[in-house]
């Protein structure tokens, strides 16, 4: 079994799509209105108006009702990576969570929240046993 994506459902594909393309600095990829593609060498972060999931009915996810999930992506410097993205608050980035942080499992973390209110952790591992991890 392979991770291939994580699927977000919005009510503004645009604005989240826009969200993840400053805050990544790699491309989104939009098919079509109502969904969008950030693909990176590990999966795909895919953001879907809530008609791609119309089929489920009230079984369905809610846009915006996030509460219990992360989305974490390891960049090679978080620090270079919050200098890069800070000067996006307030207008993509709506909130910082967390500045720059050594986490005791050995993580430098910067954690935001995207315009529907989802958290990102962006990190670098900094400890041996946390590289070890990731394989550097």
């Amino acid at each position: 079994m392979d991770f291939v994506s994580v699927r977000v459902i919005t009510h503004d594909v645009e604005r989240l799509a826009t969200f993840w393309e400053q805050v990544t600095g790699l491309p989104v990829t939009r098919p079509v209105p109502v969904f969008a593609e950030l693909r990176t060498p590990a999966g795909t972060i895919a953001i879907g108006a809530p008609a791609t999931v119309g089929m489920l009915g009230d079984a369905g996810p809610v846009p915006g009702q996030n509460r219990s999930v992360f989305v974490e992506l390891r960049v090679d410097d978080v620090d270079a990576t919050w200098e890069r993205i800070k000067g996006l608050v307030p207008q993509t980035i709506p909130e910082i969570v967390l500045e720059p942080t050594d986490m005791p499992w050995g993580n430098r973390s910067v954690i935001l929240r995207d315009p529907d209110g989802g958290l990102v952790n962006l990190f670098t591992p900094i400890t041996p046993e946390a590289k070890a991890k990731y394989g550097l």
